[in-house]
């Protein structure tokens, strides 16, 4: 069974990191019942769920994703581009420290998991304003079983995982238009470019997690065989987050 790390959503939410600031703003409260769909569409989707609770004086801990990546029973704890950011790791570190071999990352090193994406034995890893050089070799170091792929990103793209995610061990969704398909050895379900939010999305077997209205997509997704579980996105979004950076998929 797939197991699925959550962490709850903190008041301090409304004041997210975000590109531009939200109009309207960010409702934690809202947030917080998207996120409750979000951990149904999981368990729907076979995944034992475990949450961790929220810190407040970490208002994007929502997005659990950046703090660690995990293979093999080894999780290798982040240390993000954005250094408001770096305190969400702790908690996410003794939550894991249980079941998986921790390797902390070290400066100068910086690496977001949203920025990393297993595909069978290779992890593809944006280039990114959070992700840097030495953090992918670290990463690298970490999971030396793992062929790493650095991927550059196209302008204003803030993760990897925003323009694309994985389906299963040979094959993942890409947002047409955004990174040549031919980077990828796996083959590529395309999203059309006006839909590209949708890109993101947590796939579990046959089932997938999915953003609320995107038609093209879930069509694409129900005509290549995946059950759709749809959720409402609204209040992460508008902090520049989506669905896989609310789980880490163990």
């Amino acid at each position: 069974m797939v197991r699925a790390l959550l962490r709850s959503m903190p008041d301090s939410f409304a004041n997210a990191l975000s590109a531009l600031p939200p109009d309207p703003p960010i409702d934690p409260a809202l947030g917080r019942r998207q996120h409750a769909a979000y951990r149904a569409a999981l368990e729907a989707c076979g995944a034992q769920v475990q949450v961790l609770p929220a810190d407040e004086s970490c208002p994007d801990c929502v997005f659990i994703e950046d703090a660690a990546v995990v293979f093999e029973g080894v999780a290798l704890i982040a240390r993000s581009g954005a250094v408001s950011r770096r305190p969400e790791a702790l908690a996410v570190a003794q939550a894991l420290e249980k079941t998986f071999e921790l390797v902390r990352m070290t400066e100068p090193a910086t690496l977001d998991g949203g920025d990393c994406m297993r595909v069978g034995r290779t992890i593809y890893v944006g280039r990114s304003a959070r992700t840097n050089a030495e953090g992918i070799a670290q990463l690298g170091r970490a999971f030396p079983r793992l062929r790493v792929v650095p991927v550059d990103l196209p302008p204003d793209v803030l993760h990897l995982k925003c323009v694309c995610s994985p389906l299963s061990e040979d094959r993942i969704a890409l947002c047409e238009g955004t990174i040549p398909a031919s980077t990828f050895s796996a083959s590529a379900l395309s999203i059309p470019r006006e839909e590209l939010y949708a890109s993101n999305l947590v796939a579990i077997g046959q089932h997938a997690v999915v953003a609320e209205g995107y038609p093209r997509t879930h069509e694409a997704l129900a005509r290549a065989g995946f059950t759709l579980h749809p959720v409402p996105v609204s209040e992460v979004r508008k902090a520049d987050g989506s669905l896989t950076c609310q789980s880490i998929l163990l």
